[in-house]
């Protein structure tokens, strides 16, 4: 049996608090309606919460932790709530991790997804090829890990549609997202393929506008805002976890709303 050492001064209990602190919305909140107990931190951890390492430590396993269990419990035959028009919030707020006026310019005319990966087609698609697919509608709400939420009206086509047209392996477990500025996202095959999850290309009824996305965003309503990547350029289906621009950072991986 493993000894358990005390450090002389150290309150275990207030540390996690303070290491709480630093847990990236909404996973705080869950965390803490779930009131956890020193002893429960220590079984999920296998280690003992005695200085600020082990708090992060900590905070890295209850982010596995938490990863796991959304994942286990995601069905594609959940759907996220959707709205009537008369609740879509106008003017719909621009999110980033820049300002407004430094949203990428994307030339439409000569713009092409790049499509790689475990595919059997990996043509590029042009922005006209992309408008003739099928598509859908849904007023649906998206949650910003900030605390806010809004609802919108979006237009496009599945997801799961497209990687049917491009014969990808959805067997394989990822597909990872590049963005025009930069962003980068994964998100795993079972939201790849809910019914929800789309290839939006317009916002309310009009053309995606450049403070949303264009040309083109994947909106997922069962994932957190940041898992919605925006100016989407480049896509592949991969059995290798790419990460993301947020998760880098310490959110969740899965990010589920």
């Amino acid at each position: 049996m493993r000894k358990r050492h005390i450090v002389p001064g150290v309150d275990a209990e207030s540390l996690i608090k303070d290491a709480v602190r630093i847990m990236p919305d909404p996973m705080r909140r869950n965390f803490l309606r779930g009131a956890a107990s020193l002893g429960a931190l220590t079984f999920l951890t296998g280690c003992d919460i005695i200085d600020s390492d082990a708090a992060e430590g900590v905070l890295r396993k209850i982010s596995e932790f938490n990863d796991a269990a959304q994942a286990a419990i995601f069905s594609r035959a959940k759907l996220a709530p959707v709205y009537p028009e008369s609740a879509i919030t106008r003017p719909f707020p621009f999110n980033g991790y820049y300002d407004e006026d430094d949203a990428p310019v994307v030339d439409g005319k000569t713009y092409k997804l790049e499509v790689s990966g475990l595919v059997e087609n990996k043509k590029p698609w042009t922005l006209d090829e992309l408008y003739a697919l099928p598509q859908v509608s849904q007023i649906t709400r998206h949650i910003c890990v900030e605390g806010w939420s809004a609802i919108g009206s979006w237009q496009g086509a599945t997801l799961s549609e497209f990687l049917k047209r491009v014969g990808a392996d959805t067997r394989a477990k990822y597909i990872w997202f590049k963005c025009a500025e930069g962003y980068t996202n994964t998100i795993d095959m079972p939201t790849a393929l809910h019914p929800q999850t789309q290839m939006t290309f317009k916002f309310d009824n009009k053309i995606l506008p450049r403070s949303y996305g264009f040309p083109m965003k994947i909106r997922m309503p069962t994932k957190l805002g940041y898992k919605n990547p925006k100016y989407v350029v480049a896509m592949e289906v991969t059995n290798v976890d790419h990460g993301g621009y947020w998760e880098d950072q310490g959110y969740n991986w899965f990010g589920g709303s």
